[in-house]
């Protein structure tokens, strides 16, 4: 059976209860949100990415995200480099932005545009921001029990239906994966070999792995729903737990360090200029 939880390693992360992750979550993608510099956003990136590997998330978790993302980053740059140029005018009170390179004016649909040097960089900013915040969930996520992980959610006033919810996900999923992985076998057993095929084959094959694992999924999810009518689940967090949630001194040391880096943060970015978009780059 898969484990959700991949990391091995003993830190200070996964000695924490989840109400202080859930606060490190919130205020990280807060402040990755809110901050338009690709500087001040490259920062926190590396900052969460450094603790993602220190905490012990797996590298071929992260090796696959980055993989996965690549492509959508690249568009994401080419994108905002050619189309996003009220934004960035607006950003730095200025009509004029630093062209590199214009397309020919002949080439159907694009001809004429501008690849600009502030989107580029709005656009690495756009990548710095959807990147903290793929990495600040395994950080809290995998570094937790799924029943420590209810039980602190639950402690933190949060509806129980959601919790139970979010936490039936987090179970069915390593189950989705081994059968995926069940199905690829069959077929490799009937004699396909997917590492001969091309993408677009590829594809294919996966798209027929859809029906099957939907069929499965939608099976589990009517049996969960048999047992818990026979059970007479109510949605009520007044129920025992096995697992408790304690507090300790070092949660509310870095709850109060989460909190102060949000209102420094604020302070910093309102009244200072750290974090928008011409900090250090068009200052």
């Amino acid at each position: 059976m898969m484990k959700f939880e991949t990391v091995e390693k003993k830190s200070i992360f996964t000695s924490l209860d989840f109400r202080t992750k859930l606060v490190m979550m919130a205020v990280v993608t807060i402040i990755a949100f809110v901050w338009e510099s690709p500087v001040t956003g490259g920062f926190l990136t590396f900052i969460v990415g450094i603790a993602c590997v220190f905490a012990g998330v797996k590298s071929e978790y992260l090796s696959t995200v980055l993989k996965v993302m690549i492509p959508f980053y690249i568009l994401i740059v080419v994108v905002m480099g050619f189309f996003n140029v009220s934004q960035v005018q607006t950003l730095l009170n200025t009509d004029k932005l630093t062209p590199i390179f214009s397309l020919p004016k002949e080439w159907f649909w694009v001809g004429g545009l501008t690849m600009n040097q502030e989107g580029i960089v709005y656009g690495l900013n756009i990548v710095f921001k959807t990147l903290t915040m793929v990495l600040i969930i395994p950080l809290g996520i995998f570094t937790t029990d799924v029943n420590d992980m209810v039980v602190g959610m639950v402690k933190a006033k949060i509806s129980y239906k959601i919790v139970f919810i979010f936490s039936s996900t987090l179970r069915f999923f390593p189950l989705l994966l081994e059968e995926i992985q069940g199905i690829l076998e069959a077929q490799r057993l009937r004699g396909l070999a997917l590492e001969k095929m091309s993408i677009v084959k590829k594809v294919s094959v996966y798209a027929t792995i859809a029906v099957p694992l939907i069929l499965n999924a939608m099976a589990k999810s009517q049996k969960l729903e048999v047992v818990l009518q026979s059970k007479a689940f109510s949605g009520s967090s007044k129920r025992t737990y096995l697992h408790e949630s304690i507090l300790t001194s070092t949660d509310y040391v870095c709850m109060v360090g989460f909190i102060s880096l949000f209102i420094v943060a604020t302070f910093l970015y309102f009244y200072a200029g750290v974090g928008k978009f011409p900090w250090l780059l068009y200052s």
